[in-house]
């Protein structure tokens, strides 16, 4: 099958990263400001799950050490999945899980395809 939109495909995914990353942090954003419509959070464990998610985030969508950032950030999902959402029902979307699960999946693809062309991290490795 002819892929219609392969040329693009590298700033495809810069758009995905990012959109992704923004989206991330703005989670991130919620619990440790208050910001969007979400309350602060002073559950220790809460705010650490927001400083992965805020700056994560902020890391994934520019594309700096995204693979680091990336499988944190994967981790961290799959760790809210089974602690908030797994309880509630083994399919996701039934637990309200699923964009945990979606997140979790996306980030790990991330982390093993790298930033791709359109990133801070490919602008570092071509300056050298």
């Amino acid at each position: 099958m002819e892929r219609v939109l392969g040329g693009y495909s590298g700033l495809i995914f810069a758009a995905l990263r990012f959109v992704a990353g923004a989206l991330f942090a703005c989670h991130g954003a919620q619990k440790l400001f208050g910001a969007l419509g979400g309350q602060q959070v002073t559950d220790p464990m809460m705010r650490v799950a927001g400083i992965i998610e805020f700056g994560g985030g902020l890391l994934i969508a520019i594309g700096l050490v995204t693979a680091i950032a990336a499988f944190v950030s994967s981790g961290e999902m799959a760790v809210a999945y089974f602690m908030k959402h797994a309880s509630g029902g083994f399919w996701p979307i039934v637990n309200h899980g699923e964009l945990a699960v979606v997140y979790c999946f996306l980030f790990l693809y991330i982390a093993a395809h790298g930033a791709g062309t359109y990133s801070v991290d490919h602008a570092i490795r071509k300056g050298r």
